[in-house]
């Protein structure tokens, strides 16, 4: 597996394969971000979208889980779950 400098975690960890969506935004997401940060990032949206009942057919739901997965990988004030302890 390609190493990448993770710009969430500041340091060198396994890179992702293949973007991890299409367009420019898989690309820039494969580039600066490891598998690990991906990954944390799919467990995290999951417990989003449950927890907020999103319904991912509406764009305002659409728009804001895209807004929160920018702010998690830029380590910002991303909504978390209640009682949500990382690892």
């Amino acid at each position: 597996m390609p190493k990448v400098f993770c710009k969430k975690y500041k340091q060198n960890l396994d890179g992702m394969v293949f973007p991890p969506m299409p367009g420019q935004l898989g690309k820039v997401l494969m580039e600066n971000y490891s598998q690990k940060a991906w990954e944390d990032w799919l467990n995290m949206q999951t417990m989003l979208i449950n927890e907020n009942r999103l319904d991912l057919s509406n764009k305002e739901s659409r728009k804001w889980l895209n807004q929160q997965m920018h702010l998690f990988f830029e380590n910002k004030g991303y909504q978390k779950p209640k009682g949500f302890i990382p690892e």
